[in-house]
């Protein structure tokens, strides 16, 4: 079947392995002093390591490739967990503190927080909402709809407004929005949709704001492929939330 799915130039490779971290599916190795690609029906074809190789060498592109086989990973990531040290090196930081090795996706283990927690925390003064639309699902939203009009566009992963207490002060405020998750959604169907809001909305800027774990970073692939099919040039801050509720 054809679909999208990383390629590792490896004249541009210089074996640095930054990539290796930000692939959560545990799909490319260093071999022979190369990243490559172990098998194709390890890569989901996201390109959460595509932000993160110094060398550009790596894109997604769109082959004739093995369909994603999900339980092929975990089993692949089963296999890893022998390996400790390797293994953690595909977790992101601060994810290994009181969690055993993931059986999966790094972003899907469980992670218990209570016992690091304040028991005289108080409950600070009630901070206003900011929100200034409805709906905000990237999936339900209106391309047309008057609120992004020349607007300045938040785009959010979903998890982000749980993990981060501040969240309408410190990114909602004067901004309209759209949120999503490019783990559990359609990747393609989100870049049109984000694509054809920028172009009929005349967007000003866009603040993007993601969690973490590996699999989040396939939003900002998702904001950069819409930028560029919508033909605009604009600028685009983003943030990234650590899964204990902190600036990165």
């Amino acid at each position: 079947m054809k679909r999208k799915i990383v390629s590792i130039d490896e004249e541009k490779c210089n074996g640095c392995g930054e990539c290796i971290p930000n692939c959560a599916e545990g799909a490319i190795k260093i071999i022979d002093g190369k990243a490559k690609l172990l098998d194709d029906k390890f890569c989901d074809g996201l390109g959460a390591c595509l932000g993160h190789c110094p060398q550009d060498a790596i894109r997604v592109i769109e082959r004739d490739a093995l369909e994603f086989d999900e339980e092929a990973v975990k089993m692949h990531l089963n296999v890893t967990e022998e390996k400790p040290n390797k293994l953690h090196k595909g977790v992101p930081r601060g994810m290994m503190h009181g969690a055993a090795a993931p059986h999966g996706c790094p972003g899907s283990m469980a992670m218990d927080f209570r016992s690091e927690q304040s028991s005289n925390a108080t409950v600070s003064q009630r901070q206003e909402p900011q929100l200034r639309q409805w709906p905000v699902q990237l999936s339900l939203v209106s391309p047309q709809a008057s609120y992004f009009k020349d607007a300045d566009l938040l785009v959010a992963a979903d998890c982000v407004p749980f993990a981060y207490p501040n969240f309408h002060q410190d990114f909602l405020a004067g901004k309209s929005l759209v949120i999503g998750c490019p783990k559990l959604d359609d990747v393609d169907f989100y870049i049109d949709k984000l694509t054809e809001l920028i172009k009929t909305s005349n967007i000003k800027s866009i603040t993007l704001v993601n969690m973490e774990v590996p699999c989040c970073f396939g939003l900002q692939r998702i904001v950069e492929e819409a930028v560029k099919k919508s033909g605009k040039i604009l600028p685009i801050r983003q943030t990234v939330i650590t899964i204990k509720g902190e600036k990165q």
